[in-house]
């Protein structure tokens, strides 16, 4: 077992809310352990580029309460390659860096997988995504607050199309998984969501015009999920302007209003606990895995699980989904 003593820590990927909260519960469970800490700024692509900072607490203070990341984030197709890898580990020994907490998606964890299997370096992931996609844990850090960003931009849509009885598509993130479509149309009282699992299967917007839909409402809201299998709320309406025309069609496309604002509670301290627990990881010498939460408990996760396999939406929810929503 090698002592760490100096940790490096970033964010890769789309940003989430509470990302901030992570960086400021890592920081400080480090030094509260003896360890320094790096702050590596635009996640791989600072690494490889030596965008590295020595931080102390003060660094992280006044920023639980923000949205977006302190480190900034970015995409590196260079870490992808043999000679960015190399160029990130080279700075990682320049910096006398022991260790590593990523903090992003599937994307993140992936690219920490293989630069810990070739050269042997600990690391630890934090969920850190809205779309709620990664196997192993019951929420990811941002997803909460993305979800009541939906329920409030939905709930203002919903007073206009109330008042010129309108049928209107909501466009919200979640390319590979329908979680954040189909919990806000739970949460905000939608009449229908489709999202990509489904679609695979059936055509949801047949079923959903043969099942009498919109037949006691004036108005009616649908979330769909921005994957390529549902088409998009553009695709949709498409579909509904040419084969149901009766229907007075539009769109709301939310878009990078789910990835801002300042985290719920509910982030914050996800955040915070998994932050704390990354570094209990390292100390006990596990590496190569995802700090996740089950029925409330900090679990670890391997990389290998968390990236590949598919976390499956509850299917109870799509019944109460149908019931409420008649």
């Amino acid at each position: 077992m090698t002592e760490i003593k100096c940790i490096g820590v970033l964010t890769s990927g789309g940003d989430a809310p509470g990302m901030n909260a992570a960086i400021r519960a890592v920081t400080r469970a480090a030094i509260a352990n003896g360890m320094r800490v790096n702050g590596i700024f635009r996640g791989y692509k600072g690494l490889i580029l030596d965008e590295i900072e020595n931080f102390e607490a003060q660094h992280v203070s006044n920023i639980i309460q923000r949205g977006g990341t302190i480190l900034k984030t970015a995409r590196s197709e260079q870490f992808k390659t043999p000679d960015g890898m190399r160029q990130a580990y080279d700075n990682l020994m320049k910096h006398s860096i022991d260790a590593l907490v990523v903090i992003g998606g599937d994307g993140t964890l992936t690219g920490a997988r293989s630069f810990a299997q070739m050269f042997n370096f600990p690391i630890v992931g934090l969920p850190g995504t809205i779309d709620n996609d990664l196997y192993g844990t019951d929420t990811t850090i941002g997803y909460d607050t993305a979800l009541n960003t939906i329920l409030e931009c939905v709930d203002k849509i919903r007073d206009t199309a109330s008042s010129h009885d309108r049928l209107f598509f909501i466009e919200v993130m979640g390319r590979d998984a329908g979680f954040l479509a189909l919990n806000g149309a739970i949460a905000s009282g939608a009449e229908a969501a489709i999202i990509p699992e489904i679609s695979l299967k059936k055509d949801q917007l047949t079923e959903m015009i043969k099942a009498g839909f919109r037949n006691s409402k004036n108005s009616s809201i649908v979330l769909v999920a921005e994957s390529e299998v549902t088409g998009g709320a553009m695709g949709v309406a498409d579909r509904v302007k040419k084969q149901y025309p009766k229907f007075d069609v539009r769109v709301s496309i939310l878009g990078h209003l789910q990835r801002g604002g300042s985290p719920t509670a509910q982030d914050r301290i996800l955040a915070t606990r998994m932050g704390v627990a990354a570094i209990e990881a390292l100390l006990e010498d596990q590496r190569n895995v995802m700090t996740g939460i089950q029925n409330d408990k900090i679990v670890f996760v391997p990389f290998a699980q968390a990236i590949k396999k598919s976390k499956p939406l509850d299917p109870n929810l799509f019944q109460i989904m149908e019931i409420v929503s008649r």
